[in-house]
């Protein structure tokens, strides 16, 4: 056939060489992938915690993996903190991060309508369930933090129908197996290319939206202070929880004491931009996209002060703005300074 890909033909262009075999490159990633999900579903917990301890070693000293870009950050973020402690630091996000790969893992095998309780402590999760299961949208925001994954797969078990906003991963294989994990339990995901048409719709049903809320916005975004430096973020978060009135909820699943699947799942916070008080005003976090992006970041930074070794230290939240932007981030300080100084 003449469609067939002919892997030794000696008359095709190097471009089209290569476009033709990236499906297989993609197949073989996927076997691969799923060789050593299968090899992890089979460990013991303790025996995948010191697996994980060890890989964290490797990748925090003598295989270092994004060092700079982790050294970097530590520095803005903990300035004072000596070398000794940003180097445990490293290795603990590490551990929690291959822990995290395990967990996901082991979720799909170990975790359970009948068996939830045994891993999954909840706080706050009556205004949780009131919000999501009310007729009214509402809009749950995390971070890169703790296991998120297993937050979300956690609130399918209850029967809480979501929806998340994510990209769609180069490799089609892994795509569709990640989507087949995240929607197991009935969270439903959307390609954030495209996605406001169905996030609208969705919204108008008294859906519940699930977003993470650290993801850089470029130039264009909204530049608010985040652990105590600037950081672009996405006015969509505040804009879908501000134009249908939806109760916004900061969220979180951290790993208890360091356990392979031991869990808290809490809510942090909530406000609600319907609610006014007794003389007819809105809470001031909802007065507009900017208070309420500052409100959630806020929350944010108090999820990260519990367990600083579960964030993401590794993800470049925080990058240096344009010259145009710093310049109109050095005029709102200077503003709120001589404002600080007046009261």
């Amino acid at each position: 056939m003449r469609d067939r890909i002919d892997l030794f033909s000696l008359d095709e262009t190097p471009m089209a060489s290569k476009s033709r075999s990236k499906p297989m490159l993609d197949a073989v990633a996927y076997v691969v992938v799923r060789g050593i999900v299968c090899v992890i579903q089979v460990l013991p917990l303790d025996m995948g915690d010191h697996l994980c301890r060890g890989l964290a070693a490797l990748l925090s000293g003598p295989l270092p993996v994004r060092a700079r870009t982790i050294s970097e950050t530590l520095e803005k973020i903990y300035p004072r903190v000596n070398e000794e402690r940003a180097r445990g630091l490293t290795l603990a996000m590490w551990h929690h991060l291959m822990l995290m790969v395990c967990e996901v893992a082991w979720a799909q095998r170990r975790l359970h309508r009948a068996n939830w309780t045994e891993h999954v402590q909840f706080q706050g999760n009556r205004q949780m369930l009131a919000a999501s299961l009310s007729p009214r949208p509402s809009v749950l925001v995390s971070g890169h933090f703790g296991n998120f994954e297993i937050g979300s797969y956690t609130l399918g078990l209850m029967g809480m129908k979501t929806l998340a906003i994510a990209r769609k991963l180069d490799n089609i294989h892994l795509h569709r197996w990640v989507e087949r994990f995240r929607g197991a339990k009935g969270q439903q995901l959307v390609d954030k290319n495209g996605c406001a048409p169905i996030v609208e719709k969705f919204m108008d049903e008294g859906g519940t939206l699930s977003l993470l809320a650290d993801q850089h916005a470029g130039d264009k975004g909204l530049w608010v202070d985040f652990c105590g430096v600037p950081a672009s973020c996405h006015k969509a978060l505040a804009l879908f929880s501000l134009a249908h009135e939806a109760p916004m909820l900061a969220v979180y699943t951290r790993r208890i004491d360091g356990r392979p699947m031991q869990f808290e799942s809490a809510m942090m916070e909530m406000v609600d931009p319907a609610v006014k008080d007794a003389e007819g005003k809105t809470n001031p976090d909802c007065e507009s996209v900017e208070a309420l992006t500052r409100w959630y970041n806020r929350q944010l930074e108090r999820t990260i002060d519990r367990a600083p070794e579960q964030y993401w230290w590794l993800h470049r939240r925080w990058r240096t703005p344009s010259p145009r932007v710093a310049k109109r981030l050095a005029k709102k300080r200077e503003a709120a300074a001589k404002l600080r100084a007046a009261g």
